[in-house]
């Protein structure tokens, strides 16, 4: 005859208790959540998935030139999608040199360049001279030795009328940014560059263009 110990005995009374307590209550049923049964798929295999096949590499050139024709469409179509672009470039640097803030080049933008750009328009600069004389010197240059003498010496005096009329033009354009800007973070050698190669620069190929006339009270 096999008797049970006191540890065994407690253990079977419990089992019997939650098998009793299962009867009364209903059967319980432990869920449990079977596996996929397959490693998870990486996101670029998933993603090719849903691409679908590639195309195997071409053999040959002329497979190749064929292929790039196709993917290129029609001739007709390239021709819209260049008069498209075209068209969009076109309109985009009319904007630009109408003075749109969003179509402006990063040097050109802000409130404080537009003031710049304001107070040189309104000024009769000599300096903007510099461009075509530049050219009529070095035209000159290939005459005789005696007037590429004389045009060397202009060029000099040339060049150093400009950085004194550049000096001038850079102290008034910071003077009267502080006055009207007293928060800019403008420094003041790149206030005095932007104005003078602005100066420098022909009045009809300036961009963008002048929004002010000569003479105008700024």
């Amino acid at each position: 005859m096999k008797f049970l110990r006191r540890g065994e005995s407690s253990t079977s009374n419990d089992l019997a208790d939650d098998t009793s307590t299962d009867r009364i209550g209903g059967s319980a049923t432990t869920a449990t959540t079977a596996g996929k049964g397959r490693p998870t798929p990486k996101r670029r295999d998933a993603e090719a998935r849903h691409r679908g096949p590639v195309a195997p590499a071409p053999m040959t050139q002329k497979e190749a030139r064929a292929r790039r024709k196709a993917t290129r469409g029609s001739r007709s179509d390239r021709k819209a999608a260049s008069t498209d672009r075209r068209a969009a470039a076109a309109d985009r640097r009319a904007r630009m040199l109408a003075g749109e803030e969003k179509y402006l080049l990063p040097r050109d933008r802000g409130p404080v360049r537009g003031y710049v750009r304001d107070l040189v328009d309104a000024r009769r600069n000599l300096v903007g001279l510099f461009m075509p004389l530049a050219l009529v010197m070095i035209v000159a240059m290939f005459l005789t030795p005696v007037i590429q003498g004389y045009v060397t010496l202009a060029m000099i005096v040339m060049l150093v009328f400009m950085a004194g009329e550049g000096l001038v033009l850079g102290r008034i354009i910071n003077r009267r940014v502080r006055e009207r800007f007293p928060d800019s973070s403008d420094s003041v050698v790149s206030l005095g560059w932007y104005g003078f190669v602005r100066a420098t620069q022909i009045r009809r190929m300036r961009a963008p263009k002048p929004r002010v006339s000569p003479g105008d009270a700024i």
